[in-house]
């Protein structure tokens, strides 16, 4: 019954990063077509990238009411982004350089952002005023950062998801706008409709496995949602563009932490029932983003054996939350 149920949550992670990538190819080929202002919404959602699904499952469950599995989920994601997303990427590309100047800016904010709804949620849980507070700092790092975000995400969806190229070989897509619409809203029922599903899901398998639902959303979903920011963090590095690897899990670090978070707390406040549910998460966190930084700023570059590390630790922390 256990595994039956991962696995079916593993496939409705699959069929949820291939609706986001339905709904985000369609809003720029729309706004392409149009030159309306579609192009300030796809810029938005490009900018997002690759925490789409984590947006829905949050939006989706604080709706049926279980906002701690969103909440398990960015956590979850953060740690994986980090450890798990950057160390399989960097341990099959091979060394990856560091370039520009971010390690003086967004590796910080994203530990600040990835740390601050769990010291929020330490006074027993994330209310509305909270996910104002979670709102307003994305707000203050969009308005900075968002252009340059913006334009190393675009940059890579220009050249379509690999998926998507290979059914378009046997549809014969001819780019028609009325397509386009067709592709959009199909791509949004099935972004709603899967991110139903991984709730309603993760709810039984909570209760057949005995273990929190936050625990859930806290390993398998996450493990799921990140999928698409391994294959980004993958092509990135085959690309040989490390600055976007790096910009894409910091990037995703701080939309998790502080957008999703946010919203999902306003649709339904957060309420914890323990908060030692969260300690060995929170100092997970700590330790695999301060291992990170500590590898890319000793020789501005992450080795085969330190993305090994990261890995390691992203598996102890997994083996020890299902002690």
């Amino acid at each position: 019954m256990v595994p039956a149920l991962i696995f079916s949550l593993l496939a409705f992670s699959v069929v949820i990063i291939k609706a986001a990538d339905f709904v985000i190819v369609a809003l720029r080929r729309i706004s392409k077509k149009t030159k309306t202002g579609l192009f300030a919404l796809s810029a938005v959602i490009l900018a997002l990238g690759t925490s789409f699904p984590e947006l829905f499952v949050g939006i989706t469950s604080a709706l049926e009411g279980t906002p701690e599995l969103a909440f398990g989920v960015v956590i979850g994601s953060n740690i994986a982004n980090i450890s798990l997303v950057a160390g399989v990427s960097a341990l099959i590309a091979g060394k990856v350089h560091v370039h520009g100047d971010f390690l003086k800016r967004d590796v910080w904010i994203a530990l600040v952002a990835g740390l601050l709804p769990i010291l929020l949620v330490f006074d027993g849980g994330l209310g509305r005023v909270d996910g104002l507070i979670l709102l307003a700092v994305y707000g203050a790092y969009a308005s900075s950062f968002f252009r340059k975000r913006y334009d190393q995400i675009a940059e890579e969806h220009k050249k379509e998801n690999i998926f998507y190229r290979f059914m378009r070989k046997f549809s014969h897509v001819d780019g028609k706008i009325t397509v386009e619409f067709g592709r959009l809203f199909l791509g949004i029922a099935l972004l709603l409709f899967s991110a139903d599903m991984i709730v309603r899901i993760a709810k039984i398998l909570a209760e057949t496995a005995n273990v929190p639902v936050f625990v859930i959303g806290l390993v398998v979903l996450a493990i799921g949602t990140s999928l698409p920011e391994i294959a980004f963090s993958f092509r990135s590095l085959e690309d040989h563009q490390p600055s976007m690897f790096f910009g894409n899990l910091l990037g995703s670090t701080i939309a998790n932490s502080t957008l999703i978070i946010g919203i999902t707390s306003l649709v339904h406040p957060v309420k914890v029932s323990s908060v030692d549910n969260y300690f060995i998460a929170s100092i997970t966190f700590v330790i695999v983003s301060l291992t990170f930084w500590y590898f890319i700023k000793s020789k501005l570059r992450l080795d085969r054996w330190e993305a090994a590390v990261l890995v390691l630790l992203y598996i102890i922390f997994v083996v020890v939350e299902f002690l």
